[in-house]
């Protein structure tokens, strides 16, 4: 299945020069969608996961469902003051300011093989702030799981000790 002719391309948005990917058309194709996550499955089955991560929002609907699919729990990354128990937080860089991620401290346990899981990897920003809070908790990322990359913004570079896959990938 090509992915991509269901992904819809949007020019100029959110500011002129990006060419956003837009994942909400394959997700309201539960068919597709579910040959999306049921692909992703295969990509990091080899891999010895105990739980995946997402951080929010979109990360929840690719790394929810990939979680079922696997038979293994699954552990919100929100934006911080989201979560309602103790957390921990990490910073990172937008392209227009910062913000931060946080993670309850209860929900990966020293040692556990974590699975990041999101549906975009661009500069890698967010994927590496989300390896950042799993490796305080002791946990240790086995992989990082997208629906698209995009090449050029390199953000693999960012997880040089993680195996990164992904369904699609742009150069634009």
């Amino acid at each position: 299945m090509d992915f991509k002719e269901i992904i819809r391309v949007v020019p100029d948005f959110p500011v002129e020069g990006i060419s956003f990917k837009d994942i909400t058309t394959l997700l309201k194709d539960g068919e597709k969608y579910r040959q999306a996550i049921d692909r992703l499955k295969e990509l990091v089955s080899h891999l010895n996961i105990d739980v995946i991560a997402g951080p929010e929002a979109r990360g929840f609907v690719v790394g929810a469902p990939l979680a079922y699919a696997l038979g293994v729990g699954f552990v919100p990354i929100r934006k911080s003051g989201k979560l309602p128990y103790d957390t921990i937080e990490a910073g990172y860089d937008l392209e227009y300011g910062k913000d931060k991620l946080a993670v309850h401290t209860d929900a990966i346990l020293p040692g556990q093989n974590v699975l990041i899981a999101d549906d975009l990897l661009a500069t890698g920003g967010t994927i590496s702030t989300a390896v950042n809070l799993v490796q305080k908790l002791g946990g240790n990322v086995v992989g990082a799981a997208f629906l698209i990359e995009l090449e050029q913004l390199e953000g693999r570079k960012k997880l040089p000790e993680v195996e990164v896959v992904s369904l699609l990938s742009y150069e634009d």
